[in-house]
């Protein structure tokens, strides 16, 4: 792992917001090195306020998706929500059906199969619109790419409203309107919205047309912090905003599908860690391992005893997909071995019977072990599909597009995407992918980097500093949790390896040798290292602080990313 300290801001302007803020200037540093550099910034940072969203009418195509609602309405036509059956999808099809029903009951949601029909809008679906006199589909977290789609729906006198967040290609679908923050022509003031962000602007701008009270939305906010933690998108601006409040829901007056799923964890207080890890896994799993519409319909279920059972049932999904993507993990890592392919610049792997549902997951999990562009692939129908992921700092995107003449249809983002092709293509494709990889990959980065935000002498560490530091979340990109540099530091002597087969180290760690000022510290699978602190031999050591709670007594401690010899 390669250490980078980040480049540490403007001293004058650190020590300016230090005194406007009256905080450490470890924290005031902190914040400028993230774009906070003045009171008023600092403050829309810290209380994040629903005034402050942007007026939805500035993207492209609002207009003509608000008219096109409101006519279906007065008409009184059927109004199909589509999405893709991922997280970001469901809570999008769950927001936006669920909105559309508090005042018009002429609604109803599809999700396409992951199997039979794969990614994005499908002519299957189509043709259930029109078998069921449809006559508008609001299309959510997909179908920026479906031109021709959108034109076999067209002339079944079928309307499409596109509400995306991914890359456009040269053309968009010739829809009533695309919703799409990335279009080169959309002058919105913020392009990082997820694919329920963009559906609940057009909510907004719904509300906004109707002169409605914007509070009417607030209860769906649980819906959009959940598709932005899960969808890694930067929590910057808007995300910022309506992830903060929408956890706020998740914590006070969640919906009964979310609140049936934080029963089973027995979790007073859920953060957007928790979100990603409790919430998003559990929802994914219904897409991954039977149909998304289970997921949506746990979602909008507004009875809690049934909500219960729904959420139930979605766990046991969940149980079924961690063993899978464990086995398949492990059958791709051999893989790798068996070809002696730990040398390349890239992981890519094949085998006709994994499930499709987890090769996403499987593609991270090998990225982990192999740092390194990875495709995992897997048999769909009469083609191969695979998920594709990348390293940070590549895009692996463009590295596809590159690729592009063994592929007939992929879409994404810059480090994850997904991709089918024909069967006999695999193997030159593979071939070319690794030589476009090894030709424009900084060969760094293929070597995981560990970002510090600052040098941290251990004195510093304080009750306070951490209060003011967990105020600066929700974190996620572009607003990591801090990571802190403790250099020549020493373990008190008690350093002992835990868990199983000692692959954690526990330790406490104090900044001189005879200091009385120890710190409780923590590092997962870091148990080998524990050679490097004994003896009282100095060390230098990264982490981020965080409260551990035992036996009702909360404390903070030092969760260790890396340590090394000083």
């Amino acid at each position: 792992m390669r250490w980078t300290l980040l480049p540490q801001p403007d001293a004058v302007l650190v020590e300016q917001l230090s005194k406007e803020l009256n905080v450490d200037p470890i924290l005031a540093s902190l914040l400028v090195g993230r774009g906070i550099d003045a009171f008023a910034k600092a403050k829309s940072f810290f209380r994040p306020s629903l005034e402050e969203l942007h007026d939805p009418f500035l993207m492209k195509g609002m207009n003509e998706a608000v008219h096109r609602i409101q006519k279906a309405v007065g008409n009184n036509e059927t109004i199909m929500v589509y999405g893709d059956y991922d997280v970001d999808g469901t809570t999008a099809v769950a927001l936006m059906s669920s909105f559309l029903s508090s005042f018009y009951d002429k609604v109803t949601t599809y999700i396409p199969d992951r199997y039979r029909e794969g990614y994005g809008i499908s002519y299957a679906g189509i043709d259930y619109a029109h078998d069921n006199d449809i006559s508008l589909i609001i299309a959510l977290d997909c179908g920026i790419k479906a031109i021709d789609k959108v034109k076999y729906a067209k002339e079944k006198g079928i309307d499409f409203i596109i509400c995306d967040h991914h890359r456009p290609g040269k053309f968009v679908p010739d829809a009533v309107a695309v919703l799409d923050p990335k279009q080169h022509d959309c002058s919105y003031p913020y392009d990082e919205l997820c694919g329920c962000g963009v559906g609940f602007k057009l909510c907004q701008a719904l509300v906004q047309h109707n002169d409605w009270e914007f509070e009417i939305l607030i209860p769906y906010l649980d819906l959009v912090a959940t598709a932005i933690a899960a969808d890694i998108v930067p929590i910057t601006g808007e995300n910022r905003i309506l992830c903060y409040h929408g956890l706020n829901v998740i914590n006070t007056s969640p919906r009964a599908g979310f609140k049936s799923i934080i029963e089973q964890v027995k979790k007073n207080i859920l953060d957007i860690t928790d979100v990603v890890f409790i919430i998003a896994p559990r929802i994914n799993a219904a897409g991954r391992m039977k149909h998304g519409l289970y997921a949506v319909d746990l979602l909008v279920e507004q009875d809690l005893d049934q909500a219960r059972l729904k959420a139930k049932e979605i766990d046991r999904y969940n149980q079924d997909r961690r063993e899978l993507d464990q086995l398949i993990t492990e059958e791709a890592l051999q893989q790798i071995h068996d070809n002696k392919e730990e040398k390349l610049f890239t992981s890519v792997v094949f085998k006709e019977d994994w499930h499709k549902g987890v090769i996403g997951i499987v593609a991270s999990r090998l990225t982990e072990t192999h740092y390194r562009p990875t495709l995992v692939f897997t048999k769909n129908g009469d083609k191969i599909a695979a998920s594709a992921r990348s390293v940070s700092g590549y895009d692996v995107y463009n590295a596809l597009e590159q690729c592009s003449e063994f592929i007939e249809q992929f879409g994404g983002h810059k480090y994850a995407a997904g991709l089918t092709m024909q069967p006999e293509q695999f193997l030159n494709f593979k071939k070319r992918f690794e030589e476009v990889v090894c030709a424009t990959i900084d060969k760094k980065l293929l070597t995981k980097e560990l970002k510090i935000d600052a040098l941290l002498p251990l004195e510093r560490i304080t009750g306070k500093l951490y209060r003011i530091l967990k105020q600066m979340a929700p974190f996620g990109p572009r607003n990591m949790r801090p990571v802190f540099l403790s250099r020549a530091v020493y373990d008190s002597g008690y350093a002992k390896r835990i868990g199983e087969n000692g692959k954690h180290l526990k330790l406490a760690i104090k900044p001189h040798v005879n200091s009385s000022l120890q710190i409780p510290a923590i590092g997962f699978n870091l148990g080998d290292c524990i050679s490097i602190i004994q003896n009282n031999k100095p060390f230098d050591v990264v982490y981020v602080l965080e409260e551990n709670s035992w036996q009702g007594v909360t404390s903070l401690q030092l969760r260790i990313k890396d340590l090394k010899p000083h």
